[in-house]
C-alpha cells in the first residue's frame, strides 16, 4: 500500500541511492567466508538506514518506509546469522534496534490507516468526518519521532551498531568453533539456514486458516523474516544451487503482501478503537471478514506452491 502524504509543506521524496552504493560496494560470493559475508550485508542495510534519516525526520513516508524496510533488513541479518555474531554486544544493539522500530511502526501505522481512509472521498479527504483527528495524531506521532531520531541516544545506536558490524566481541572470539563459523563459507551455511527456516516457516502456516490476529502476525513475521534473509543473497541467485531461493522469494513476497494487508487492517481496527477512547468516531470499518477469508485463501495456495518447490 502506498504511503500517505504527510501533513503540512511538502517534503521531496529522497532519491533512492541504494542500488547507486551498490554497484560500487563489494559483492556476495558463495565462496565468501561468513564473518565478511556478514559485514558486507549489514552494512548495506545500515547506510540504507541512515541515508533516510533527514527526509524521514522530515515527514517524507517514502523515507520512512525505505528506513523501516532498511531496519527490518539488518534486523533479520543480524538473526540469521546470530551463531556466529552472538555475543553481550549484540544483546545490545537488538534492543536499541528494536526500540528504533517502535518509533518507526507508530508512524508507519498511521501512514496506512489515513491512506486507507482518504478513499472514502479521494477527491476531498478533508471532508471525511473526524479525518482532521487522525492526521493531528499523525502530526503528533511525527513529532515524537522527529526527536528520537535526533536524539542522542539514536545517534550512539548507529555508531554502535556500526562498531559492532566490523569489530564486535564475535569478530574476535577465540576457538575453534567460533573461528570455523566465521570461515565457513557462505554458499553452505545460508543454504541450510534457509532451508530450516523454511520448513518451520511451513510447518506454522498449515495452521493459518484458525490462527487469531496475533498468531497470524507472529507468521507473518516468520515469513517476512525468511523472504528479507533470502533477499539479502541475491548477489548469489546466478550461483545454480541458489535457483530454487529465487522462485521461493516469488512466493513469499506474495503471502507477505496479503499477510501485511491482514495485519493492517488489524493495526487500523486498533488505532480506531483507541481514537473512539478520545472520543473520536470513526465512520468505518478496518476489518471485513469476506476480505479476511480471501487473504487467507490466497496465502494458504502460496505457501502450497512454495511447498512443491523442489
Amino acid at each position: 500500500m502506498s504511503p500517505s502524504p504527510k501533513s503540512g509543506n511538502p517534503v521531496a521524496a529522497p532519491v533512492n541511492r541504494a542500488q547507486q552504493r551498490r554497484d560500487s560496494a563489494p559483492r556476495l560470493n558463495a565462496a565468501m567466508a561468513c564473518d565478511t559475508a556478514f559485514r558486507i550485508v549489514a552494512r548495506r542495510y545500515l547506510a540504507d538506514l541512515t541515508a533516510n534519516h533527514d527526509a524521514t525526520c522530515g515527514g517524507d513516508p517514502v523515507a520512512l518506509h525505505r528506513m523501516r524496510i532498511a531496519l527490518t533488513h539488518l534486523r533479520s541479518a543480524i538473526l540469521f546469522f546470530s551463531p556466529m555474531v552472538a555475543d553481550a554486544a549484540r544483546t545490545r544493539v537488538r534492543a536499541e534496534l528494536k526500540w528504533l522500530n517502535a518509533h518507526l511502526g507508530v508512524m508507519r501505522d498511521l501512514d496506512v490507516a489515513i491512506e486507507r481512509l482518504k478513499k472514502i472521498d479521494k477527491r476531498r479527504p478533508q471532508a471525511i468526518p473526524h479525518y482532521r483527528a487522525w492526521t493531528a495524531k499523525r502530526a503528533e506521532a511525527h513529532r515524537d519521532l522527529a526527536r528520537a531520531l535526533r536524539s542522542v541516544r539514536y545517534r550512539r545506536l548507529v555508531k554502535s551498531t556500526s562498531d559492532w558490524i566490523e569489530r564486535g566481541p564475535w569478530s574476535i572470539r577465540r576457538g575453534k568453533r567460533a573461528a570455523l563459523k566465521r570461515a565457513s563459507p557462505i554458499e553452505a551455511f545460508s543454504l541450510r539456514k534457509l532451508r530450516r527456516w523454511q520448513e518451520k516457516l511451513l510447518k506454522k502456516s498449515r495452521k493459518l486458516p484458525k490462527m487469531d490476529t496475533a498468531k497470524r502476525h507472529r507468521l507473518r513475521l516468520l515469513n517476512k523474516k525468511l523472504s528479507y534473509s533470502i533477499g539479502s543473497f541475491e548477489d548469489l541467485f546466478t550461483n545454480r544451487k541458489f535457483s530454487r531461493q529465487q522462485t521461493a522469494l516469488k512466493y513469499l513476497r506474495k503471502a507477505q503482501k496479503a499477510l501485511g494487508q491482514l495485519n493492517d487492517d488489524a493495526r487500523g481496527h486498533s488505532l480506531a478503537v483507541a481514537l473512539e477512547r478520545e472520543g473520536v468516531r470513526v465512520p468505518w470499518q478496518f476489518l471485513s471478514r469476506k476480505r479476511e477469508k480471501r487473504l487467507i485463501r490466497e496465502t494458504v495456495a502460496t505457501y502450497r506452491k512454495l511447498a512443491k518447490l523442489e
